[in-house]
Parts: structure tokens; sequence; C-alpha cells
């Protein structure tokens, strides 16, 4: 069965659960293989058999918490024909709210070793998603961010920030957290526009390129573009190959390009709170 994608292949890997960091054992495996089998979120019944050929994927698009474990494969994927770049979530929110994240530290040390590798073209941070509470305040934000980009600059051009987005899931899990007391929500205000300004700043200072993601409000003035994690200009660059057009799976405001994506929902072993995808 074939992918039912026309146009350049590109597997998100993925959205739905953090296979770099939980399931790449079973990713290399696919690899062997040649195929993977995609399962319709909405629909378990229908599957649908991605090929995973060098001769066949343009470009793997890797979304992660924790890039060790393509560090630690980078080279055998290069040698095996495939091309790939990486996003990285990194914001080092409390343990409350990220109660099974990786140090920072050494998060922030596979990606400066992965960009030596790769290129820091192909590694991207996202801040992801920025949310509002009596822990995690504008000042928490503004310090946090800066910190991050001042270590991170050299070895990352872009980063990619997004609002918190109210899942149901994940609001059940931050009531119970203001139920035990642990924190209080809060409306993002006149303070959106000051944070929004200073980590601009941030990002400006330490030579990345900084967008939204999938945001209805435009940001833009105050100095964040709007921007695209699966980016067609991006994967044009790497693959020599037109892109096209926007992917219409994704949300209304996703500016993301075709893709296919192998991860399933429910099955990441991070838990963050906040976190639409279990």
């Amino acid at each position: 069965m074939s992918s039912g994608y026309n146009g350049p292949m590109i597997v998100s890997v993925s959205r739905r659960c953090d296979i770099p960091r939980f399931q790449f054992d079973w990713f290399m495996g696919r690899l062997n293989d040649g195929f993977a089998e995609a399962v319709n979120p909405f629909n378990a019944h229908q599957k649908k058999r991605v090929s995973l050929r060098p001769e066949d994927v343009d470009l793997f698009v890797f979304w992660t918490r924790d890039p060790r474990k393509i560090l630690e494969n980078a080279e055998e994927l290069i040698c095996r024909g495939f091309s790939f770049y990486v996003m990285v979530t990194v914001i080092g929110y409390p343990p409350s709210l990220e109660p099974s994240m990786v140090q920072t530290s050494k998060v922030l040390a596979a990606m400066r070793e992965l960009a030596d590798k790769i290129g820091a073209e192909r590694v991207i941070w996202r801040y992801d998603p920025v949310i509002l509470t009596s822990i995690t305040d504008k000042t928490f934000h503004c310090a946090n961010f800066d910190a991050l980009a001042q270590k991170l600059s050299g070895c990352v051009q872009r980063v990619i920030i997004s609002l918190y987005d109210e899942y149901r899931g994940a609001k059940q899990r931050l009531a119970g957290l203001e139920g035990l007391g642990e924190l209080t929500m809060l409306d993002t205000g006149t303070d959106l526009a000051d944070m929004l300004t200073a980590m601009a700043k941030s990002a400006k200072d330490a030579g990345m390129e900084i967008q939204s993601c999938a945001e209805k409000e435009d940001f833009s003035p105050f100095g964040i573009k709007p921007g695209a994690c699966i980016d067609a200009a991006l994967v044009e660059r790497i693959c020599g190959r037109e892109v096209g057009g926007k992917d219409k799976n994704q949300r209304p405001n996703c500016l993301c390009c075709k893709s296919v994506d192998i991860g399933a929902y429910g099955i990441c072993g991070a838990h963050c709170v906040y976190c639409y995808a279990w």
C-alpha cells in the first residue's frame, strides 16, 4: 500500500509522540524493514504503509525533547542516504509541569554537538508552549528564554514559539494542579506584548530568527513573524526539490507544508502536563 502522498516525501517523526526520545530503536527497526504503518488518529482501523526507503524519503523531520539518540545515529542515517533536520523543544519548566524532562544541560550539549555534525540550520529550537502561570509568569519566561538563547547562540539559527492552547486533557490536568495549590493559571493580558517583545530581542541578540507557530494573532509588531515547523523553504534548500502547498490536515493557522506522520497519540512517556498528545 502506498503512502497516498504525492510530491516530495517528507516524513514527520513525530507531532504525536516523542519517537526520537522513547521509540528510536523502533524507528531504526522500521528503516531496516523499509516501511512503517501509519494509523489514522481518528480511526484506528485505517492504516497506510509509508515507505522508509532512502529512494522514497526526501526528508525526515524529527520532533523531540531529547536529541541524543539522533546524535548517536546521525552518521548512520547520513551514510544510508537520508536527509533530515531536527526540532528540539527546550523550555525548562518546573517538574510540576514537566515531570519527566531530561536535564536541560544535557539537551543543550546534544544540540550543540548535533549542530556541529549536521549544521546549525538543521537544528531548530522550539520554545513551545509558552504557558503563563503563577510559577511561569512573564518574568520567568523573559529570563528563562534569554538564558537559553544565550546558551544556544551560534548553534541554532531559528527558534519557534507558540502560546499554550487549551485542550481538554491538558485543561483537566492543569486544573488538578490548581486544585492542589501548586499553581494558578494567569491571563495573558497586557503582559503578552512585553513578554514577546523581550523574547524577540533575546533571540536577535543571540543571532536567531524567531517565528511563531500556528497562531491566530499576528505577532509581527513584536518582532516575531509567523513561521512553519515543516518549512517549505528549508525543505527545498535541503532536498533541492520544490515542495507543493500547505498541509491541509493541520490546524487552520499552521503554515507547514505536506508531510506524512508515522507517530501515534497517547504513547509518549514524557507526560508533560500541558501536552495535547496524551
